[in-house]
């Protein structure tokens, strides 16, 4: 993995650990478990669940601290948690035109879900040469590109500049000021997906810095015919090496025919699934399926279980992370938290500094 800092400062750079779940309990309660509302019910709904399991001579196999791991077969009735978080909104992500020329399909950030705090935008692209996203702004918030098909070459106003092929990732933190260009890396059609995730107001003006993680990088696990790449957090016992400064769990996964998977949330975090192939059942086994290209955001509860009961490959991302509980102001590619930060960053720009310093003089090749 390599990490750029641009900053004569030395970063205090650690791993957040793993916490707890944002999303209103009351709303999960009202709508999808009314019968659990007291700790009475909740207790008979899990004997419920040991006696309906015992007597079909079905076992959880594996118990760990945050989780339960369910091996059972993609038929079985019982999930993988007692508290098993359940879609409670879904959104298809339709094509529509961004930067020059290319095509994204936005499913946060658009008019039916404008953010899942802490998450500001997800974009899947596809952009086929001369189109792409040439010179634009950033400032207080992170992006990660991460490219499916073909490859993304990224410049930026400080030197920096690489690309990133199909199964790499791109993971910058804006910071106080960045100006790049992000265009595709020869003929052909490349796609990918890039996560907006914000900072908290003491992070908005940090020094900018990248970490690029190549295919190597990734960690990856497979059993029971499914595999995972842990871009960020950690899953199947394996570890992402990213230093996130919003905590956040990123995972990508393939299911095969007639498998299924258990992964674990921490209860106070946000989280949402997102469909890139394929389809498949979430939450509850009994659910309707779900087809590509759409956001599911997940409500309260310990983990999110899946199940692929279709005869094509599964694909799909799992990310959650912890909120910030901030205000948001944004105005395009600047996210602050108020507006007069807001007016103090255009005008940073426009005039060249506080961090937007070569702005006004630099262009990419």
């Amino acid at each position: 993995m390599k990490v750029v800092v641009y900053s004569t400062s030395v970063f205090s750079i650690y791993r957040r650990g793993i916490s707890a779940d944002f999303v209103d309990r009351k709303v999960f309660r009202c709508f999808y478990y009314p019968y659990m509302t007291s700790s009475v019910s909740r207790l008979v709904y899990s004997n419920l669940r040991k006696y309906t399991a015992n007597n079909l001579n079905r076992t959880e196999t594996k118990k760990g601290s945050r989780f339960l791991r369910n091996i059972m077969s993609v038929t079985d009735q019982s999930a993988g948690f007692e508290q098993p978080r359940l879609v409670v909104k879904k959104v298809l992500a339709r094509p529509q035109g961004e930067g020059e020329g290319a095509v994204v399909r936005r499913s946060i950030g658009r008019p039916e879900l404008k953010s899942l705090d802490p998450f500001l935008m997800l974009d899947e692209f596809a952009v086929s040469p001369p189109a792409g996203f040439p010179d634009h702004p950033h400032r207080g918030f992170e992006t990660v590109t991460y490219v499916l098909q073909g490859g993304i070459t990224h410049q930026d106003f400080a030197g920096h500049e690489g690309t990133i092929h199909a199964g790499e990732v791109q993971w910058m933190t804006a910071g106080r000021g960045i100006v790049h260009s992000e265009m595709p890396a020869g003929d052909g059609t490349h796609t990918g997906l890039q996560l907006w995730i914000n900072l908290s107001s003491q992070d908005k003006m940090i020094e900018p810095r990248y970490q690029e993680l190549l295919r190597d990088d990734i960690p990856k696990a497979e059993k029971d015919g499914v595999e995972v790449k842990v871009i960020a957090g950690e899953a199947m016992g394996v570890h992402s090496p990213v230093y996130t400064r919003t905590p956040t769990m990123y995972l990508d996964f393939i299911l095969t025919p007639d498998s299924q998977y258990h992964q674990s949330i921490p209860q106070s975090w946000n989280a949402f699934v997102y469909i890139i192939e394929g389809e498949g059942v979430f939450g509850i086994p009994n659910s309707q399926p779900t087809t590509a290209h759409h956001i599911l955001v997940l409500g309260p509860g310990e983990g999110l279980s899946v199940w692929n009961k279709s005869s094509k490959p599964l694909r799909f991302i799992l990310v959650g992370g912890q909120p910030l509980n901030e205000p948001v102001v944004q105005h395009g590619p600047f996210v602050m938290n108020t507006q007069a930060e807001i007016d103090r960053t255009i005008e940073d720009y426009y005039y060249g500094k506080n961090g937007f310093e070569m702005a006004r003089i630099w262009r990419s090749k």
